[in-house]
């Protein structure tokens, strides 16, 4: 029983492939995986801003959206008309072609990432030997996305928030690469399905070896999530979109579905970097203690990223915003020396 309710979902997609002619199989199975995949974390995202601004509203004193649906949690159901039936007002200077795709040019490579995301066991769309590489070329591919926002807008409030944005986003992937790298010389491996089995527990021990168990794990645990944050541009380090300084940052020229589709690939950039933490640190599918081996995989990793989604809201509402020169120097002086320090320690560890 317990084996089929883990591979419910794969046996659901071999199921429906299997009615197709087997050259067809390859092509229709990754449709549907990638169909699944944005349905999901489509709904999660409609999801998350509901209860982001409910959690908010509790921890200030107010009652959030309490009016579309029960208890209001079919908001984003209503904000998503609204942004599809808003005008689409484009500057007059402005390239349109270049305005127009740049927010495609940012949702497709953060769609990407998820590909290598293993969600359970058996459970990736791509089972790649370097899934670890793919899924960091893919997300560098934003910082282009944003410059076209900012850049083809013709609006100085927009192109100072896209520099904003690049900078931010150039030095905090520095110690989001590196802060992996010791997770990649303990694993031996590049494969994001290889990391996980390797932080499973072994025959007759109870405890799970997650990365985060051990204290250069944990240190590369944190750098890897503050990271995050940044590259997700959440606060506290939401500056690309500082209201009181820039308007709205490098998208301030853009309205109904195309603001929608930057704010989406903002949180889905949000969900695919938590999924990497919980893949590379925190066991991706596995169980933290041998004798719940019998948990559905996929329930492990959807739970452990709903605590860091969590995470994120908390943070959001009770950290004040930091200057641009304190971001850089938090940055450049001590997340990345701090990753580099970790990694001799690592050796040290291992070896």
């Amino acid at each position: 029983m317990a084996e089929t309710l883990d591979q419910l979902f794969i046996r659901i997609l071999h199921g429906l492939v299997g009615f197709l002619p087997e050259p067809l199989q390859p092509a229709a199975a990754l449709v549907l995986s990638l169909g699944a995949i944005l349905g999901t974390f489509g709904l999660l995202f409609g999801l998350t801003t509901v209860c982001e601004r409910k959690a908010i509203a509790r921890m200030q004193n107010r009652l959030g959206p309490n009016r579309v649906g029960p208890f209001g949690f079919l908001q984003f159901v209503a904000d998503g008309i609204k942004t599809l039936t808003k005008e689409d007002v484009v500057p007059r200077t402005a390239d349109r072609v270049v305005h127009f795709l740049a927010p495609l040019a940012l949702l497709v490579p953060v769609v990407l990432t998820f590909l290598v995301l293993p969600f359970g066991r058996n459970m990736v769309v791509l089972d790649l030997d370097v899934g670890l590489l793919f899924f960091f070329a893919a997300g560098a591919s934003t910082e282009l996305a944003v410059f076209m926002a900012g850049w083809s807008s013709r609006n100085k409030y927009s192109l100072l928030g896209a520099m904003r944005a690049i900078a931010q986003m150039v030095s905090y992937e520095l110690p989001f690469i590196l802060s992996t790298i010791g997770v990649v010389m303990v694993a031996g491996t590049l494969s994001t399905v290889g990391i996980v089995e390797q932080q499973g527990a072994r025959p007759g021990e109870w405890l799970a070896r997650w990365h985060v168990f051990t204290p250069w794990g944990l240190a590369a645990f944190v750098l890897f999530m503050i990271a995050a944050f940044a590259e997700s541009n959440r606060s506290p380090f939401d500056l690309p979109e500082g209201e009181s300084e820039i308007v709205a940052g490098y998208f301030i020229e853009y309205s109904g579905f195309k603001f929608a589709i930057f704010f989406m690939a903002e949180y889905l950039g949000m969900f695919s970097s938590s999924g990497m933490a919980v893949t590379l640190f925190l066991g991706g599918w596995t169980a933290p203690v041998s004798f719940l081996g019998w948990v559905p995989s996929w329930f492990w990793f959807f739970s452990k990223l709903a605590i860091l989604i969590a995470l994120f809201i908390w943070v959001r509402g009770t950290t004040p915003r930091l200057r641009m020169d304190q971001l850089m120097d938090f940055a450049w002086k001590f997340m990345l020396p701090l990753a580099l320090v970790i990694l001799p320690v690592v050796a040290v560890w291992h070896w």
